[in-house]
């Protein structure tokens, strides 16, 4: 196999010794062996991670984690397991018991690290154990693919505040304790061996002019090409990383195009001796959404003949199946960028370095981002605008900021940077405001007091004051400044995450603000609160998953449904007048073959997607259309009404798209997120993590979703008077639509 192959010999599997329910201790009283109690100095002063023997679900003792101060959002419990294993599941079990868990939750986690970076990941974010509950098993159940891992890791983690206890884990793989599990060695292939440029690229720093920009332009892109084109390095026969390292030096050097030609070129002859066989499939089947391009490489490049020639004979040559760099999901088809190197120890990564992170995100978007043609901008022309960017970015922030641009730039809600940094939290702001804000009517306003807010915030701020000047700076002035670094699909989107990303935050500890009130302007100054302030006197709001409104009109809430809930769902909403689906969250269960089929009485399509091939790098197809429905006679059979907003995203918008393909739903609201199909993580130097939208998704007719969003029947918005009012202005327009003949 291409990524990881194992020897014939098989170690015994009774000799592997594992301290996973962690009762084994390295001294009486001491430390659970192997177990690593918070990942860092910062988690361990601000949390309290001990044994505690009386406070127990089997054993000798359980783990317990508290939150005891500090700004710290979260801790965690680890242990790790490098080893790899035969097995195609992995289950991990233990018991939770909590205590007023706020802001946050408790839970297990599980990931599965490569060669270079994670391949799976769960942490209960979505399912997470809040408040006060007694002794309960939770299970987390991930794919196991032993020939791609390289170690495991367990454990349990506490976000926000309050305390929790942790015992009796379990680890399985296909049912049996890994205790019992065989035990494979991996062998590496001489991709994975080269190891020459892991702390330095050696070049700190390129002198830019406009030669060396357009010299370095065409290299990218010519690195680019060879990466997911050349069959050599899609066995996995280089390290295309340290090849850019070990030629880089001479692309700078050139003195005109001539002489990069024949640089590139006698790089070109070094990946590999053998001639390349042309390749006599045809293209993937499916009408084309995408077509690749290619840059400039072939046809501006100003390369000589001899160069133009090898490389149509890359373009043309046939590829093995296996591609070291590039797969796909297995049964969903997004990309799936194998074997990348994340470097996370290079806070501030040298000069090469940071030109390769500006080369891998270029090159990842260009052949396989499946929206790239609703970017907006030339794809090209954003490598050469970047490069400066990137090779001048005099210090971690810097580097941090044109590495958010650029993904930004690709307008896409998913995209962002989701991986810790400090520099990048210290840009936006160790504090923030009392108070959440929002963009309506396209002013930033006063939205929502903190639960259980001091009474100074709530004298100086009203609900709905308009916020024209933050720390001296108008607000229109800081939408501008903020909008290249804010990541989303459409503008909606970007005033949604402004406000708690930006323009409320701040290294200062107290917000001056200029609000307008009643056409009257006011100045109120008031100390700001640390990121992670949260009263845990006063609990969250929990919405119901379903529920009658007045009227005879039933309500769901996709947020806290489960499709366990569906039955009693049936019975109580038999009679109603109409249902109205609040999907202004991320659903909690999915939806669309479930929910969906009690809406529709037949099968009928409601979206197609569009998918990337490996062997075809930069080509996207159609997919056939997808149905769902079916339920006959049982179909429900009144309105029902959908209600979405910027807000709902992703798989919000897909469950949209299921819905209102019945012929009784309509949608109201405003543009939503714009960002939909699986999403896809990308690794960038300086342990960066970013992801895209992976599949293309659109409506049966060909409309896209992308950056515009669902269709929506009638626009309906929010003002800030009904704010004011306490109003639900969309559920408002929701029961008139359902109560109209």
């Amino acid at each position: 196999m291409l990524l990881l192959l194992f020897c014939s010999l098989i170690t015994n599997a009774q000799q592997n010794s594992f301290n996973i329910d962690a009762e084994k201790l390295d001294k009486p009283g001491g430390h659970p062996v192997g177990w690593i109690f918070g990942f860092n100095d910062e988690q361990r002063e601000s949390f309290i991670i001990k044994l505690d023997s009386n406070i127990k679900q089997s054993g000798k003792h359980s783990i317990s984690i508290a939150k005891a101060s500090g700004d710290v959002e979260f801790c965690a419990i680890d242990y790790p397991i490098a080893k790899v294993f035969q097995g195609s599941q992995i289950q991990l079990k233990a018991y939770l018991k909590t205590e007023n868990i706020f802001n946050g939750y408790a839970g297990l986690w599980m990931r599965m690290d490569g060669k270079q970076s994670s391949i799976a990941f769960d942490n209960m974010s979505k399912r997470g154990v809040k408040g006060t509950t007694d002794w309960q098993q939770y299970t987390i159940d991930v794919d196991y693919n032993g020939k791609e891992a390289r170690s495991i890791h367990i454990g349990a983690l506490l976000v926000g505040g309050g305390k929790l206890w942790v015992d009796g884990f379990e680890l399985l793989i296909d049912g049996k304790p890994i205790a019992d599990v065989a035990e494979g060695k991996p062998v590496l292939i001489k991709a994975d061996l080269d190891t020459a440029f892991t702390v330095s690229s050696g070049i700190t720093e390129i002198r830019l002019n406009d030669k060396v920009q357009r010299h370095l332009l065409l290299a990218g892109q010519f690195w680019g090409f060879l990466k997911y084109h050349h069959p050599a390095i899609a066995k996995g026969e280089h390290n295309w990383d340290a090849e850019l390292f070990r030629h880089l030096p001479k692309v700078i050097a050139v003195k005109n195009d001539a002489e990069l030609s024949d640089a590139l070129e006698s790089w070109l002859d070094q990946v590999t001796d053998a001639p390349l066989v042309r390749s006599g499939k045809k293209k993937a089947g499916g009408k084309i959404a995408i077509s690749p391009d290619y840059g400039l490489l072939f046809g501006k490049s100003g390369f000589k003949p001899s160069l133009q020639e090898k490389l149509e004979n890359v373009r043309q040559a046939q590829r093995p199946e296996e591609n070291y760099y590039i797969s796909t999901m297995p049964n969903i088809g997004n990309p799936k960028f194998d074997n990348e190197r994340e470097y996370a120890k290079m806070a501030y990564p040298d000069a090469g370095f940071r030109l390769l992170a500006l080369y891998r995100y270029w090159t990842m978007i260009n052949y396989f981002f499946p929206y790239k043609d609703v970017i907006g901008r030339d794809w090209n022309e954003a490598l050469a605008t970047a490069i400066p960017e990137f090779v001048q970015a005099k210090d971690e922030t810097a580097y941090m900021l044109a590495t958010l641009k650029l993904i930004a730039s690709i307008h896409d809600t998913h995209a962002n940077i989701w991986s810790g940094s400090k520099a990048l939290n210290d840009f936006k702001g160790k504090y923030k405001a009392p108070f959440k804000g929002s963009f309506i009517e396209n002013q930033l306003v006063v939205k929502e007091f903190m639960y259980g807010d001091t009474l100074e915030v709530k004298q100086k701020f009203h609900i709905g004051d308009v916020i024209t000047s933050i720390n001296g700076k108008p607000v229109t002035e800081l939408i501008k400044y903020y909008l290249p670094y804010t990541a989303a699909s459409n503008y909606d989107t970007q005033l949604r995450d402004m406000p708690g990303n930006f323009l409320l935050r701040s290294n200062s500890e107290s917000f001056t603000f200029e609000i307008l009130r009643n056409g009257k302007t006011t100045s109120e100054t008031i100390a700001s609160v640390p990121l992670n302030y949260y009263n845990k006197n006063v609990p969250l709001p929990i919405l119901k998953a379903y529920k009658l409104l007045e009227g005879n009109i039933g309500y769901v809430y996709p947020g806290s449904y489960k499709n366990t809930d569906l039955p009693a769902i049936i019975e109580l909403f038999k009679d109603t007048k109409g249902i109205i689906v609040d999907m202004r969250c991320y659903p909690s269960d999915f939806m669309p073959f479930t929910f969906g089929k009690y809406l529709k009485s037949s099968n009928a399509p409601f979206v197609k997607f569009t998918g990337m091939n490996v062997s075809e790098p930069g080509l996207f197809t159609f997919s056939e259309d997808l149905e769902n429905g079916n339920s006959g006679s049982k179909a429900y059979k009144g309105k029902v009404v959908v209600m979405v907003d910027a807000s709902s995203q992703s798989q919000a918008e897909y469950t949209t798209m299921a819905f209102q393909s019945a012929k009784n739903v309509k949608v109201i609201g405003s543009t939503t997120a714009g960002a939909d199909g699986n999403v896809s993580q990308i690794m960038l130097p300086g342990g960066i993590r970013t992801i895209i939208s992976g599949l293309g998704i659109f409506y049966p007719d060909g409309t896209p979703t992308q950056r515009v969003g669902v269709k929506i029947d009638k626009e309906v918005r929010p003002t800030i008077k009904g704010l004011i009012e306490e109003r639900d202005e969309l559920l408002e327009a929701a029961k008139v639509m359902i109560n109209a003949d």
